[in-house]
């Protein structure tokens, strides 16, 4: 038991990062409860509960979705599905966010594109065994845009960048600009060129993508004031 919590820890650290990262983010809630993140730590959780889950699934016997032993450590159902609640939980917050009608209305257009994409994906690929990437870098370029619809908005403001430093969007939005610019191409070369993904440890930036998402959120949590918020 001891030796296999020791292997836990060390191999899946990162989803113990996840699990601080809600707990900072619930002790700093009354800085954003009434703002669009108010839902971030339940959506903070629900990430922490399927990392595990999926830790579980690929390791342990009792956590299992397939009965063929070919396919009893197949744990990317759940990803699959958490993809799509991740990017319609990230275009309801721009969506809330952004002033401009046209620019909202662009959020629900590429909403439906990407909740397309995935439906598409389905006819070409099996979710049960394998992620829908086109689907995801095809919903991450969405995200993107809408990044770029917000820090479109902020400049025509005249907001300087220093004073961002206390808005909690900004650290959101800088952690999903960096980490969506690369991880769908991550996935891309990890099915489509496995021994590229091998040879050079691509999983390992994965994860430093990882840790950086969440640790621009976390600080972003810790720094952030509320009248900053926008």
């Amino acid at each position: 038991m001891i030796e296999e919590l020791y292997n836990f820890f060390s191999n899946q650290y990162y989803i113990l990062f996840y699990l601080l990262v809600w707990l900072v983010a619930v002790f700093r809630y009354r800085s954003y409860f009434d703002t669009p993140l108010k839902y971030f730590p339940i959506y903070l959780m629900y990430t922490f509960l399927t990392e595990l889950l999926g830790y579980f699934i690929s390791h342990h016997d009792d956590f299992q979705f397939f009965s063929d032993d070919r396919y009893s450590w197949h744990n990317v159902i759940i990803y699959n599905i958490y993809s799509v609640v991740t990017f319609l939980f990230f275009y309801y917050i721009y969506w809330r966010i952004l002033k401009g009608d046209k620019h909202r209305n662009w959020v629900r257009y590429g909403a439906c594109i990407s909740m397309l994409a995935y439906a598409v994906s389905l006819f070409f690929q099996d979710p049960l065994h394998m992620n829908l990437y086109y689907a995801d870098l095809i919903a991450s370029i969405i995200l993107l845009v809408n990044i770029a619809l917000y820090a479109k908005e902020k400049m025509g403001e005249g907001t300087q960048l220093h004073s961002m430093k206390y808005n909690l969007m900004f650290w959101i939005t800088l952690g999903l600009a960096v980490f969506h610019a690369i991880f769908p191409f991550l996935f891309l070369i990890a099915y489509e060129a496995p021994k590229v993904w091998a040879e050079y440890q691509l999983r390992q930036v994965l994860i430093v993508l990882i840790l950086f998402m969440y640790g621009t959120f976390m600080l972003g949590f810790l720094i952030s004031k509320r009248k900053a918020f926008r």
